[in-house]
């Protein structure tokens, strides 16, 4: 008697760890201390959940968006968190002097030893307007001096400080805070070749913002692991992924909580007046009352790249988009958005996200 051979089936790619982005979102009739609230809570659900890192954005002047200051509110969210890194995603460099930014994170590192991220980004966060009212010493050129600035924090965040050159010759010895005894890891983030480039020449991690534009993220993932130059502190090439996420109990929920966000995106790519986020049913009131075939085809094209559906889905979809792209880390931004009759200082669509998502 003979059998068949049996034929193994495929192993499935493994779960990747995950981290949180966080924009700090405000909806209708939110005020910003309630939205910061459900931003506390957030973080601590994934504190709980073990989730490795929670990273705050810097935008301004955005109705929509209460995350204008990442070092306030990483100390607010590291004092309220036990285990899990906290950082920015990132700070806007063109907006700050170096020294500030490197005094702000070596505070943070006092404050949670251990467990803060710098995150530099180089896109001034906003538009032209309030970039010059952050760097009224001109933007532009802290923008070409990008690099230099990276080297700098770098310096200044280590127990030896930074030696600078005066005119008269003599050199004047900065620090950053007066007796360090760790730094933040600093990650640069970016969209672009330059951005990926730049990580691998300076030896440091990279996140490639793939949860606000997807377009180019094979070919950085690709100059910055095959120009990576090794440093003391990173000698591999370290990166993770990030990825816009709504996840329910069924299809349909995962869809309307993600209406809001995707309904804004849409408002922000066309240059249309930027609203407070909406609640599920403002959404759905806008798309069935007013249609717009423009907009339409935005939102379908942005779901097909989104991570929105139940959870079992979105674990498959999560662990394949890793394997596909070698990482073994992605950053979600749960953007679930909230029924009307949800709490104002609590965001249930965002942790549902991470709760199914973590099993």
């Amino acid at each position: 008697m003979t059998t068949a051979a049996h034929t193994p089936a495929p192993a499935q790619p493994a779960l990747p760890r995950l981290s949180v982005l966080d924009l700090v979102p405000v909806r209708t009739g939110q005020s910003s201390a309630q939205a910061v609230a459900a931003s506390v809570a957030l973080a601590q659900t994934a504190d709980e959940l073990g989730f490795e890192r929670y990273w705050l954005a810097e935008h301004h002047n955005m109705p929509a968006v209460a995350s204008t200051t990442p070092p306030v509110l990483i100390a607010a969210i590291a004092a309220r968190t036990e285990r899990i890194r906290v950082g920015s995603g990132g700070v806007m460099l063109p907006n700050h002097a170096p020294l500030v930014v490197a005094e702000q994170f070596a505070a943070l590192e006092a404050i949670a030893p251990g467990r803060i991220d710098l995150g530099l980004g180089r896109a001034p966060g906003s538009d032209p307007v309030i970039t010059a009212l952050l760097n009224q010493s001109g933007a532009t050129s802290e923008v070409s001096r990008f690099p230099e600035n990276i080297a700098e924090i770098q310096a200044l965040l280590q127990p030896g400080g930074a030696a600078f050159t005066l005119t008269s010759g003599q050199e004047y010895v900065v620090h950053a805070t007066p007796a360090a005894s760790g730094a933040p890891t600093i990650w640069l983030l970016g969209s672009s070749e330059y951005s990926a480039r730049l990580a691998a020449r300076l030896g440091l991690p990279y996140v490639f913002a793939n949860h606000f534009s997807g377009e180019g993220l094979d070919t950085a993932m690709r100059l910055y692991r095959g120009e990576y130059q090794p440093s003391e502190a990173h000698p591999l090439p370290q990166s993770f992924l990030t990825m816009n996420a709504s996840v329910a109990p069924t299809l349909e929920e995962a869809r309307a909580r993600a209406l809001p966000q995707l309904r804004m995106m849409a408002r922000l790519r066309s240059g249309q007046k930027l609203i407070a986020l909406e609640t599920v049913e403002q959404a759905q009131a806008a798309e069935r009352d007013a249609p717009d075939a423009a907009r339409a085809a935005f939102i379908a094209a942005a779901e097909s790249r989104w991570l929105i559906g139940t959870p079992s889905d979105a674990r498959e979809q999560l662990a394949a988009f890793a394997a596909a792209h070698g990482v073994d880390e992605v950053m979600v931004s749960a953007i679930g958005g909230s029924f009307a009759g949800e709490p104002l200082d609590r965001t249930p669509g965002r942790e549902q996200t991470l709760r199914l998502l973590a099993g």
